[in-house]
């Protein structure tokens, strides 16, 4: 291709994204003028990728790190043949179109990742990289490279600044994803003006560190330069590279280049035409010229006959190793725990624990018959025992290790199980104390929004953590987890329950789960698990046909609750208890399921949590009353803790009959 048919194409793609973000009269025309050559080259002549099945396991990842330049991604995945028509691109930013204002993962053909909230895509690319050398390390075989491609992340200055970006950085140059590449587009420009203001650092200096392979393009309008870097990058075989691209922002803007004026709003009607005329391009609105889309036409072939000799060698795969074939089919359609359904054993535990030490045994159980998971803790394991007993730990000599460290790194430890799941082919899980939610919190949001099952382990549920105080003591997240739609959090009372939150949590498909469990032991409390699949049931009942009360509890204050019931029976009150581990699972359950654990016509209603009171006036309304926590704990064994705030079973019996009376 001649090389002002490539800047033609590259002018087309600003062209494009002006016009769109111009109608809608928001976004970011800056990074898509600037980082278009960029873009443009890696997806001609270096992504490999089927505009026609953008689900193909063994395409590179592009993750769009710096999401507020969406439109340079649409207006690329328009022009390579994905379906994303110039109408979609008209509809920029608009209500239910497929070209939103960020990237969203499964709204938009060829977006690997919803991305906005700057270092997390970062991130998600490093996850991506980890399921790549984990996947092929599993199932490729000499003369079949089943599983061989790359990860690619597009940053500007912003990702940089963002301490996840660092996290995971520092993780991959020590995990040596020599297959992930990060095209760093640096234009020196932040939405407040100069970076200089706040960002003075060498950024490829701080990479260095990190264990990476760095390289400096010094015009971002050089395409052979760019070709080359990649093409460096792609030679290393033991390090991630940082390929740091020197832009302007806003390019070919007159007034607005190189300046913040360029970032985050509209150029205007009257800069556009002066834009497009700096630029040479003399078309319509939105229009795209014939001699671009047949020039590409060969490109978007070339692709697809990538995918189909891919095709045809995975064919002859299956018929030399038809059981690996099969596994790695079964590893991606990732349907490994609905054998447990039926298995009796799953369900039904002996002894009392901490529901910590009950998730580690049941995660043990699971590992047996589910070989794709793939996670660990941010340095916490031995707290909150989420190894997998019979695997090694990835690393850089070890790629088949189903066990992580990831070290202290909690907010790039979610982004990155948010990646292995976007990549697909593993199951990922992370852990690390309940009170640090607080950094897993926005990535899980993203999952949430992206309908991904990402699995929490989150040990030292509540202030019965008790020595540690209140640093350490979760209050308000139980809370903060519960309002987040499309999320579910499951405290379970037992190892039963502990059983039926791992099963919810690895049979979803598009819901994030929580898992809190106790660091004090718990009393089991002799149920069938499957009984909690429903989110809440009734686990003591009333030997009356309409309860005086209904006790409401989770967790280790189940049998609290339980122990609260024997009480007011010798006081001649006869009370149901209802277990409710998981909120979320019980309001999908149909009215009348609803209605025969929580009648109605049962308004004397008293909830117990050893965290925030907030999720549970729902359920106990006006004449009920919440026994939780309204204030930070205390350093305490958990006993005089829970003795202090009333999560006693005298105290329940006594706050039961105060609402019975009340009435």
């Amino acid at each position: 291709m001649s090389k002002n048919m490539d800047e033609k194409i590259i002018n087309c793609i600003r062209a494009l994204s002006m016009d769109a973000i111009q109608k809608a009269n928001s976004g970011h025309p800056g990074i898509t003028m600037g980082a278009a050559p960029m873009a443009y080259k890696l997806f001609k002549d270096h992504l490999k990728a089927d505009a026609l099945c953008p689900d193909w396991i063994d395409r590179d990842r592009f993750v769009l790190s710096a999401g507020h330049g969406s439109m340079l991604l649409y207006a690329i995945l328009h022009l390579f043949g994905y379906k994303v028509s110039i109408d979609d691109i008209k509809q920029f930013r608009q209500f239910d179109s497929i070209t939103p204002g960020h990237p969203e993962y499964g709204k938009t053909p060829g977006v690997d990742a919803s991305t906005g909230p700057l270092g997390q895509g970062f991130a998600n690319a490093v996850g991506m990289a980890m399921a790549e050398a984990h996947l092929a390390a599993r199932f490729n075989k000499p003369g079949y490279n089943v599983i061989d491609h790359y990860s690619y992340a597009l940053c500007g200055d912003g990702c940089m600044m963002e301490g996840i970006s660092s996290e995971a950085a520092s993780l991959a140059g020590t995990l040596k994803l020599g297959k992930l590449i990060v095209l760093y587009d640096s234009n020196n420009i932040s939405i407040e003006g100069s970076t200089d203001i706040a960002f003075t650092e060498n950024v490829r200096a701080r990479f260095d560190s990190f264990g990476w392979h760095t390289l400096l393009v010094e015009d971002g309008n050089d395409l052979e330069a760019i070709d080359k870097a990649i093409k460096e990058a792609k030679s290393v075989t033991d390090k991630p590279s940082l390929i740091e691209i020197k832009t302007i922002i806003g390019y070919g803007s007159p007034n607005k280049a190189g300046s913040n004026a360029s970032h985050g709003a509209p150029l205007g009607e009257d800069e556009i035409i002066a834009t497009k005329k700096a630029l040479g391009w003399e078309y319509d609105k939105f229009e795209v010229p014939e001699d671009i889309y047949e020039t590409m036409a060969p490109i978007q072939n070339a692709h697809s006959h990538d995918h189909a000799t891919w095709d045809e060698m995975f064919n002859d795969y299956a018929k030399n190793f038809p059981k690996d074939a099969e596994e790695l089919r079964a590893w991606f359609e990732d349907d490994f725990v609905s054998a447990l359904k039926d298995d009796d054993s799953f369900w039904n535990n002996e002894g009392d624990m901490a529901t910590r030490a009950a998730s580690e045994k049941i995660l043990n159980k699971i590992a047996e018959i589910q070989p794709n998971l793939f996670g660990g803790s941010a340095d916490l394991s031995p707290s909150n025992k989420s190894v997998m007993k019979n695997s090694s730990y990835f690393s850089a000599d070890d790629r088949l290790g189903n066990n992580i460290h990831f070290g202290v790194r909690e907010m790039a430890m979610t982004a990155i199980a948010n990646g292995m799941l976007l990549h697909g082919g593993v199951r990922s899980y992370i852990a690390t104390f309940f009170v640090f939610s607080d950094y897993l919190k926005p990535i899980l949001r993203v999952a949430s929004i992206s309908s991904l099952p990402t699995t929490c382990i989150l040990s030292h549920d509540s202030v019965g953590v008790g020595e540690d105080g209140p640093t350490h003591q979760p209050i308000e997240q139980i809370a903060v987890l519960r309002s987040m739609p499309n999320f579910r959090v499951f405290r379970p009372c037992d190892i039963n329950e502990t059983a039926a939150a791992w099963y919810t949590a690895l049979s979803s498909k598009t819901t994030p789960t929580a898992m809190l469990f106790t660091r004090q032991t718990t009393k089991n409390m002799g149920v069938d698990g499957r009984k909690a699949l429903k989110g809440g049931y009734i686990l003591k009942d009333s030997t009356k046909e309409v309860p005086d009360a209904i006790i409401i509890a989770t967790g280790s204050e189940v049998s609290i609750a339980c122990d609260a019931r024997d009480i007011l029976l010798e006081k001649g009150v006869d009370v149901r208890v209802v277990s409710m581990p998981c909120v979320e699972l019980f309001e999908e359950q149909s009215p009348e399921y609803k209605n025969s654990v929580l009648p109605l016509s049962v308004k004397k209603r008293v909830s117990v949590e050893a965290s925030s009171d907030l999720s549970w006036y729902r359920f106990v309304g006006i004449e009920g009353k919440a026994v939780g926590m309204r204030e930070f704990g205390k350093s305490a064994p958990y006993s005089v803790l829970f003795k202090h705030y009333g999560f006693t079973p005298e105290n329940i019996a006594q706050k039961t009959l105060e609402v019975i009376q009340n009435g």
